[in-house]
């Protein structure tokens, strides 16, 4: 692995060249934080695909994406002097300094439940009104539930067992069914965020990540549907005018195809 001076100079290489695009090159000299932001999510989603594959190599190249747009707002942020990547590394330096007590200070931790319990109660110290507040309004939903779930772990608000929240799994499937019956198609959102609410609770318990779950799923069924299509490609048959069950012969054998 390259030593401390080697990966200070490589950073310090990576702001020189972000200083000269920002110069010299026409696209970079106009983009502002707000036309970088969508691009920023996409390079993070990115990053999230090559962690899931496990491709180490692309994981190293979408890092380097990331870092790039951190660089980029610094820069962008030097030049309204609001502040630059000093203060930006400086910042999060002392939020962790301040966030592990444990490690700068004499405070005694257990175990890793007890230092998110400390951080989140550091965090209302700092101002913060509700645990809450530290989730983005804009994570997609999914997400975004799972990390509510964590917080309010974090000072207590839990079950205490995995069986209870099954229970409660169970309690909102035949509430939705109740509402599925009547007909209410409100009432049947409601309570089918209530499921999903729950099922992403259950799956904490079980430490299951249910973005990273629900995206493999993903990836199985686009590989067996590609297999399915492929290969009514080489009978020359659309896919809509196969029936079912000779599409389903197709599935069943990629279904046996090596993981």
């Amino acid at each position: 692995m390259n030593s401390r001076q080697t990966q200070l100079q490589a950073f310090e290489r990576l702001l020189d060249i972000m200083d000269d695009l920002r110069e010299k090159c026409p696209w970079d000299k106009k983009q502002t934080m707000q036309s970088l932001r969508h691009l920023t999510i996409e390079e993070t989603y990115e990053l999230g695909d090559a962690i899931l594959d496990n491709d180490l190599n692309e994981v190293k190249k979408e890092l380097g994406d990331v870092l790039l747009h951190i660089v980029f707002y610094a820069k962008i942020g030097s030049e309204t002097k609001n502040f630059d990547i000093a203060d930006v590394c400086n910042e999060i330096c002392e939020k962790l300094i301040h966030r592990h007590p444990h490690i700068y200070s004499d405070t005694v931790v257990k175990d890793e439940e007890e230092v998110k319990q400390n951080w989140e109660k550091l965090k209302l110290k700092e101002g913060r009104k509700s645990v809450l507040e530290g989730v983005p309004k804009s994570l997609p939903a999914l997400v975004k539930a799972s990390r509510i779930q964590d917080k309010v772990k974090a000072v207590g608000f839990d079950w205490d067992e995995p069986h209870q929240v099954w229970e409660k799994v169970q309690e909102e499937l035949e509430e939705l069914q109740v509402e599925v019956k009547a007909g209410d198609q409100d009432k049947m959102e409601a309570e089918f965020g209530d499921v999903l609410f729950s099922m992403i609770n259950y799956a904490r318990f079980l430490n299951i990540n249910p973005e990273d779950a629900l995206e493999r799923t993903n990836k199985k069924f686009i590989k067996r549907f590609q297999y399915l299509e492929s290969k009514a490609g080489e009978l020359g048959k659309p896919l809509m005018d196969m029936t079912l069950a000779e599409m389903d012969v197709f599935w069943e054998e990629a279904k046996r195809l090596p993981k």
